[in-house]
């Protein structure tokens, strides 16, 4: 615990960030629909949000090395906190979709603040405690988080108001974590294409994951919220995907590092269209079958884009392995920025129905791109294989080396 102890702060802040964030895009689908936002002009909001997380990703690291963490942390989180307030004083779509790009860019900055700055303190010795701490935080604090919009209710500015003040509280606990600024993180590289040539169906996977899962995260709600569920059910409805999304990542890592790695994204897959189908022709308005039918979905569909990353991983070469943590992450970007668009579009003009149609359509194309694939080249045995699965989150590229230890040419 020792050891531990000095990263408490960090993985505190981690929390409050990772649960304000959950809160938000959960929040901001019901309070546009209350306010008369189309589902398309939230899912534009939404998408606003993905560009600006993009961004983030890029250029977040020469921030860092240029101020340093603490400053960044505090010019980022000020920023914000002061968009999350200015959305409680002007209710419009166009503010509202500013306000969500300033905060994508400045989520990407938080995270990566945070994450790189872990990523100096942990050990080989710390580092898998440090990372089940870690997901237990994650897992915790969405699903805390999105219990608190049925107790406020989305009426009035005051969940708007506790977003600001846990993002002006993320302060505390970056300010006591350390004396000392960590070490500059190093540059991230992008160099999508060669991302492609390494692994073309780990990136179209993380891109359908993006189409998907961004949609579910930021048009979710609105769904639950069109079959006639009620404030605290549509909380329940986004924490059941959630926490199946946790609930089978280990036992399909195991089967991965064991099997052909794309047996098992096949079959997760298949998992993913069948309770995306179900939904849209068989659970209808029974909130019973919704939640239990959403848990399957996340159980299937978020550890996908682990399974993408680990198969990426398998093919790339000694050096490379940090590249494809921020390409894949830079393509999944690309894909939530889509995701909400095409999804909230769809909801509005072909009824709730549609909604998981249509991410059962988009994983039974990226199911036909994977046959194709396992038919393109072999897989690498699992013998040979230099990296095993790791349990990703979509924070930032630096989550992904705190996962798994960079090779040694890339800590050179």
């Amino acid at each position: 615990m020792s050891h531990i102890r000095p990263l408490i702060p960090l993985l505190v802040t981690a929390g409050i960030l990772i649960g304000g964030n959950g809160l938000q895009g959960t929040y901001i689908a019901l309070k546009g629909s209350a306010e008369g936002f189309s589902p398309s002009t939230i899912g534009m909001i939404g998408a606003g949000y993905s560009i600006g997380f993009a961004i983030g990703c890029i250029y977040i690291a020469r921030l860092l090395r240029e101020i340093g963490h603490i400053r960044a942390f505090a010019a980022l989180a000020a920023i914000n906190a002061s968009a999350s307030i200015g959305m409680s004083m002007v209710i419009d779509p166009f503010f509202w979709l500013a306000m969500r790009f300033l905060t994508g860019i400045t989520i990407a900055g938080l995270f990566a603040a945070v994450e790189s700055w872990i990523n100096s303190k942990v050990t080989n010795a710390n580092r898998a405690r440090t990372l089940s701490i870690y997901r237990f935080v994650d897992l915790g604090s969405v699903t805390v988080a999105q219990y608190i919009i049925p107790t406020v209710g989305i009426d009035g500015p005051i969940i708007f108001n506790l977003i600001t003040i846990a993002l002006t509280l993320s302060l505390v606990p970056i300010s006591l974590a350390d004396k000392s600024n960590p070490e500059p993180p190093e540059s991230i590289s992008f160099d999508l294409r060669a991302v492609w040539n390494i692994s073309p169906l780990a990136v179209v996977g993380v891109i359908a994951v993006g189409l998907s899962m961004a949609a579910f995260r930021n048009i979710g709600p609105l769904y639950a919220k069109d079959i006639g569920m009620s404030i605290t059910s549509i909380a329940t409805f986004m924490s059941a995907g959630i926490i199946g999304g946790v609930v089978l990542q280990y036992p399909l890592g195991v089967y991965s590092d064991r099997l052909d790695r794309r047996k098992v994204i096949l079959w997760t897959t298949v998992g993913s269209i069948i309770s995306g189908a179900y939904m849209s022709f068989g659970a209808g308005t029974n909130e019973t079958a919704n939640i239990v039918s959403v848990f399957l979905f996340g159980a299937f569909s978020m550890p996908l884009y682990s399974l993408c990353s680990a198969h990426a991983n398998d093919y790339a070469k000694p050096g490379q392995h940090a590249l494809v943590s921020a390409g894949l992450l830079f393509f999944w970007s690309a894909g939530a920025i889509v995701g909400p668009l095409l999804a909230s579009v769809l909801l509005q003009y072909y009824g709730a129905r549609a909604f998981f149609l249509y991410t059962s359509f988009i994983f039974a194309g990226f199911l036909i791109f994977t046959l194709r694939r396992m038919r393109a080249r072999p897989s690498v045995p699992p013998a040979q294989r230099t990296s095993r699965f790791h349990a990703l989150l979509r924070t930032s590229a630096y989550f992904n080396r705190l996962a798994a230890p960079a090779d040694k040419d890339e800590r050179k």
